[in-house]
């Protein structure tokens, strides 16, 4: 048999020390180590239980789904992160130090982090102020879009094809937003000629928007003369249609308009000049 060497003694030693220790640990604060799972244990059994407590809250506040999702996560990870740090003063473990390592920690993070701690602060702030919500549509900073998701950090914009735009949320706080809520006002002109039956024209527009099922009737479309130009009556179309059917209903609504013209002998305007001649040929 090999000889065993002073180094595989010394080691042998270390790790039958080592045993000793954690052996004498568990025996000496068992109890404790009990009292810390137990504890742990009932801090996941109240996460859960005040988790269950503010979702039911927040829908009475009409908060959306995904911020009252991620509010009620926030809330159970506190919960867990108090309970942790008793669990561990329970196990003998020197908690005071922690703390202030923590909090140390957190002040070199902060100052490292400003950006993100302002878009996390800006977060919170839309999520419980709520200048608006998600399928609302708005506009600031030169950008614009259908809100898709609010997020801790970013809010997210759906442009009508389809390409997204993530706003950082310290860039929406404080500045001037423009709320279209949940419906658009579409601004279309179609021009008619002066020798046109007007009365007729407005009437088989106002029809013809009754019969869209993406135009809303209530707020009413508006309908009238938006101006009188040099070779036309230019008229004045205003329905009310739900955000996602902005651009669909636009396309819909002129070609409706183009052959209900047609079909009903509207004479549809076209620029005209009249040209005189002041030395015509003989």
């Amino acid at each position: 048999m090999a000889d065993i060497t002073p180094a595989q003694k010394a080691a042998g030693a270390a790790s039958s020390e080592l045993t000793d220790k954690v052996v004498f640990y568990f025996v000496d604060h068992g109890m404790q180590i009990l009292t810390a799972i137990v504890l742990m244990g009932a801090g996941v059994f109240i996460a859960r239980w005040v988790g269950n407590l503010v979702h039911r809250w927040l829908k009475t506040k009409a908060f959306d789904e995904p911020v009252s999702s991620l509010i009620v996560k926030v809330v159970k990870l506190l919960i867990l992160g108090f309970i942790g740090v008793m669990a561990l003063g329970q196990m003998g473990v020197q908690i005071t130090p922690l703390i202030a390592g923590i909090g140390v920690a957190g002040v070199g993070a902060s100052l490292a982090m400003q950006g993100l701690l302002g878009n996390l602060v800006a977060g919170l702030t839309i999520i419980f102020s709520k200048p608006f919500s998600i399928g609302e549509y708005i506009e600031l900073l030169g950008v614009y879009g259908q809100v898709t998701d609010i997020a801790l950090f970013s809010t997210t914009l759906l442009h009508a094809d389809n390409s997204r735009v993530i706003v950082p949320n310290r860039k929406i706080v404080g500045e001037i937003l423009h709320n279209y809520g949940n419906i658009r006002q579409l601004d279309l002109t179609a021009g008619i000629g002066y020798d046109a039956d007007l009365t007729r024209a407005l009437a088989l527009v106002n029809e013809l928007l009754q019969h869209n099922t993406a135009v809303l009737q209530e707020p009413a479309p508006v309908v009238g003369i938006a101006a009188l130009t040099e070779s036309s009556i230019a008229l004045a179309i205003k329905p009310w249609v739900r955000v996602e059917d902005f651009v669909s209903a636009k396309a819909a609504i002129y070609q409706a308009v183009l052959e209900g013209f047609r079909a009903h002998g509207i004479d549809i305007a076209a620029p005209r000049r009249d040209v005189h001649l002041l030395n015509p040929p003989t």
